[in-house]
């Protein structure tokens, strides 16, 4: 009996040893911390007029995707007087700041008293218009920015940095970057995981809309062909041309002859390819991006592109008929400024797959496969 008793105490004791040893001193596994997964870091690279402001809706309403509209809007304001080619290298620095979520850099750009709402178009993040950032909408909510704008602007400056380190995608859209090659040291940048969408959309669907937006566009148009506010005939063709030479340098630099560390880092889209399917265009960028496509978010893809609205005002993105709006320069831009715009953009079109109208009765074929040439990827 007492031999039974030792038995049992020694089990007892060793028992007890054992859980002492397994708490107090945990295993070698557990002595490396887990290292956290470092954030996708996503550049939606385009042109003024080209659905950049919609695409980038489509990663600003994901709830794992904090997101900003050109935040180099800033440098430019501030820069005026400087090129469009001397203007990417502060760009770059600033859009590199932005996506390490050191909103310091906007120090050099901004008042020291500004506030989240003096941000350009910060409305236009969801990020910004939920926690930690304003408490007026949920995280998971589709949010409006006529609605963030009305519930959220009082809020400081602060919270912008404060929001961007809790997201597992940081997404920048630009339209003020025309060679890829400027952005090398952000691809090998080894503290950033950076891959680039290049949206590109036909030159004349641009133009039209361009002419649409002036005024808006005065800015940068002065600043893209140095015209300092003095308008000529061919402005608008010069302008186009600029656009188009960038359109196919970036393309052909992420494309053809790719640097090792731009290899699967970028991707071109047209966005007459997404109003065509919404759906599956998303869905590849989403794959892209790293990112789930929630049902939510296919229910709100599918009404915002399926609507009857004209996508009439700019920055506004609200439910509209985004097939139909994608095709209407044919029907209001004459056939003049289409030979116009297709002789300074014909390289880009050729590059890109789009088709060069011959006559006017090709223009008024409303057919979609007019589109698109031949041998369109």
């Amino acid at each position: 009996m007492m031999k039974f008793r030792r038995v049992q105490v020694l089990l007892i004791l060793a028992v007890l040893s054992f859980l002492l040893i397994h708490f107090h001193f945990p295993s070698c596994s557990n002595d490396v911390p887990t290292e956290e997964k470092p954030p996708v870091h996503i550049l939606i690279l385009s042109s003024w007029r080209s659905g950049s402001s919609f695409t980038g809706q489509l990663f600003s309403q994901h709830p794992d995707v904090f997101y900003l509209m050109e935040p180099a809007w800033h440098v430019w304001i501030k820069l005026y007087y400087s090129t469009a080619k001397v203007l990417q290298m502060a760009a770059r620095d600033l859009v590199r700041s932005v996506f390490l979520c050191d909103m310091s850099v906007f120090d050099a750009y901004m008042s020291s008293e500004r506030k989240k709402s003096d941000l350009f178009q910060w409305e236009t993040s969801r990020a910004l218009c939920s926690p930690p950032a304003c408490d007026s909408f949920s995280r998971s909510d589709i949010i409006s920015a006529i609605n963030c704008k009305t519930m959220c602007s009082k809020y400081p400056f602060s919270k912008v940095e404060e929001a961007c380190k809790t997201y597992s995608h940081i997404v920048v859209k630009e339209v003020r970057f025309f060679n890829l090659k400027v952005l090398y040291p952000l691809l090998t940048d080894p503290s950033l995981n950076l891959k680039i969408i290049h949206l590109v959309r036909d030159p004349r669907a641009v133009f039209r809309s361009r002419e649409n937006a002036v005024a808006e566009l005065k800015h940068d148009t002065n600043i893209v062909v140095r015209s300092q506010g003095k308008r000529t005939e061919m402005e608008p063709y010069d302008t186009m041309q600029v656009i188009c030479k960038s359109q196919v340098e970036m393309y052909k630099a992420g494309s053809q002859d790719v640097p090792s560390f731009l290899k699967d880092r970028y991707l071109l889209v047209r966005y007459e390819d997404i109003v065509r399917d919404p759906l599956a265009k998303t869905a590849e960028m989403y794959r892209f991006a790293e990112l789930n496509f929630t049902p939510e978010l296919q229910k709100w893809v599918h009404n915002i592109t399926h609507g009857n609205g004209q996508g009439a005002h700019m920055f506004i993105i609200g439910s509209r008929d985004a097939l139909r709006v994608s095709q209407a320069w044919r029907k209001t831009l004459s056939f003049q400024k289409i030979k116009e715009v297709q002789n300074v953009c014909k390289d880009a079109m050729d590059l890109l797959g789009y088709r060069l109208l011959q006559s006017e009765e090709e223009q008024k074929d409303m057919s979609l496969d007019l589109l698109f040439a031949q041998n369109s990827s």
